[in-house]
């Protein structure tokens, strides 16, 4: 058994969805873990409020009330890659995430994610990623190092002010000549079945990305991708639209039957530059990891 060395944390809601216990509540909230789990928790003293008193079974549902609980999977993989801090100040902490290590605790990983082997790293518990990579892709990730000035950073990406560059791989048709040419690619994209992949669909555009072919092989390119939201798998999604899924994709154009990682088959997506203005001290701040992806694969 895998139990995470940090709390999730979450606020109960402030309209009460008919439950009269803190225990209730997680339940409903998580229906995917079954109950039995949550008293068992419980029981052991793994769930307690913020300044540390236990939540027992009869502790009644309190509207935004914050809940410390731990997370534990029966077998947790280790996942063989190095994460590298690349930039750290008294405000935020820049770090390359290798492929195949998620962002945050999720799943089967509580332990072997980025955010928690930074926390063991550097010993700053109160480190919190402020955005998000999914766990096959590789990239940069900027994470709050100061609570206090947190909120800063929160609405700098809510705002999207944030110039973000991402680099990707694609097979391509040997007929096509793709290097130097831009597509800019507006459309709507919704949940489909199942829910963790997305879908192009009528109405709206919500997803926004500007993309460019950088260079070419006989069957790959290499192509430069700027979102302008951020919407879930929208650059996955994009290239797939544009007729090039991305290399090693097993969710786009198809869904693959779920396997283990294959870690000599990354996805090629890499997260490589971010650039935006400090909203605490106001200077140009510009971060790029130095290796590209390659053709050669």
């Amino acid at each position: 058994m895998a139990i995470s060395e940090y709390p999730s944390k979450l606020s109960l809601p402030q309209t009460n969805p008919g439950v009269a216990t803190v225990l209730e509540y997680l339940i409903i909230k998580f229906p995917y873990i079954d109950a039995d789990i949550w008293h068992q928790r419980i029981n052991d003293g793994k769930v307690h409020r913020d300044d540390g008193s236990l939540i027992t079974a009869q502790s009644p549902f309190q509207p935004q009330q914050r809940i410390h609980y731990y997370r534990e999977v029966e077998s947790e993989p280790s996942i063989p890659f190095k994460e590298i801090i690349l930039f750290q100040d008294q405000d935020i902490l820049v770090a390359y995430k290798p492929h195949f290590l998620a962002v945050i605790p999720g799943g089967i990983y509580v332990n072997e994610c980025l955010q928690n082997r930074l926390r063991r790293s550097t010993g700053i518990d109160d480190l919190q990623a402020l955005h998000r990579l999914d766990r096959v892709t590789a990239g940069l990730v900027i994470f709050s190092v100061n609570p206090d000035t947190r909120h800063h950073y929160h609405e700098l990406f809510k705002t999207r002010n944030i110039h973000k560059t991402y680099q990707a791989v694609a097979k391509v048709k040997d007929t096509e000549n793709l290097v130097g040419q831009q597509w800019e690619i507006k459309n709507r994209l919704v949940q489909s079945k199942p829910r963790f992949c997305m879908r192009v669909t009528e109405g709206e555009a919500n997803s926004h990305s500007v993309i460019r072919c950088l260079q070419q092989t006989d069957d790959k390119a290499l192509f430069e991708l700027n979102p302008v939201t951020g919407r879930t798998h929208q650059l996955r999604v994009h290239m797939h639209t544009l007729g090039w899924p991305l290399l090693n994709d097993k969710y786009y154009p198809q869904l693959q039957p779920l396997s283990a990682d294959n870690y000599s088959q990354p996805l090629q997506l890499l997260s490589k530059a971010l650039q935006f203005i400090d909203p605490v001290s106001q200077q140009a701040r510009s971060f790029e990891y130095a290796e590209s992806l390659s053709l050669s694969l």
